[in-house]
């Protein structure tokens, strides 16, 4: 299938990245996922460790190294980015880390994986994404406009900057053809959430956590010609938790 879509997926090992997998393996698309663990054979989609590139972006010059993999593995075409990958540590107790207690190391690697990494990808797979007319997809989250129970201040800030980079990069990529939006998750059940989070349940409106397969889907539709009018938003997914 050399005429297949191809989508290019950071953080594709669990929760929303590996229900994107599957979304887009099931409609036909060649998935390149990035992770910074090995392909793990289990995966259940086609293709799995020919189309992985295990990276690690927390080091931007391991990031840079990466685009020339990730080209070789492009027909000079890239249909849709999607920078899903994000880390939220937490302190030795579990505990939220705050502007007063976040080592500056923390903020460094936070910023580098979260918002860093996306401008990298972005910028040096460019010509490829126009080629296409592609999608941009910044993966952002409900913590990056309000204070949250569980996420630090280094992520939560991280993925404000991530909402505002999502506005600045549809504004440059926009006349290129290639469109850039962003989805911000609430409580989504995957292993990133906090212990405590069931008790956040009863105050959303759905009265529900959502599932990872509820936000691929919007993510589908935001690489897909079901959007092509659609650039420089950032669509909220969470029950109703921000009304």
């Amino acid at each position: 299938m050399t005429d297949a879509k191809t989508i290019v997926l950071t953080g594709a090992s669990r929760g929303i990245g590996h229900a994107t997998v599957k979304r887009f393996s099931a409609e036909g698309w060649r998935v390149l996922t990035c992770s910074r663990h090995a392909f793990d054979p289990r995966c259940p989609w086609p293709g799995g460790e020919d189309n992985h590139i295990q990276i690690d972006l927390a080091d931007p010059n391991k990031t840079i190294a990466a685009l020339e993999v990730i080209k070789s593995k492009l027909n000079g075409r890239l249909d849709a980015l999607v920078n899903n990958a994000g880390i939220s540590p937490k302190a030795p107790n579990g505990g939220r880390l705050d502007t007063l207690t976040t080592d500056l190391r923390t903020w460094g690697q936070v910023f580098h994986v979260n918002f860093f990494a996306p401008v990298i990808l972005a910028r040096g797979l460019k010509d490829e994404l126009t080629a296409a007319k592609g999608s941009v997809v910044n993966v952002t989250s409900i913590a990056g406009s309000r204070v949250h129970p569980f996420a630090g201040a280094a992520y939560s800030t991280s993925k404000a900057a991530l909402a505002a980079l999502t506005r600045e990069m549809a504004h440059d990529f926009g006349p290129l053809g290639v469109r850039v939006n962003a989805i911000a998750p609430g409580e989504v059940e995957t292993a990133i959430l906090s212990p405590g989070t069931e008790k956040l349940v009863n105050s959303l409106p759905l009265r529900r956590l959502g599932q990872p397969q509820e936000v691929s889907d919007v993510i589908w539709f935001l690489c897909t010609d079901q959007s092509s009018y659609i650039s420089g938003t950032e669509i909220p997914i969470n029950g109703g938790q921000h009304v």
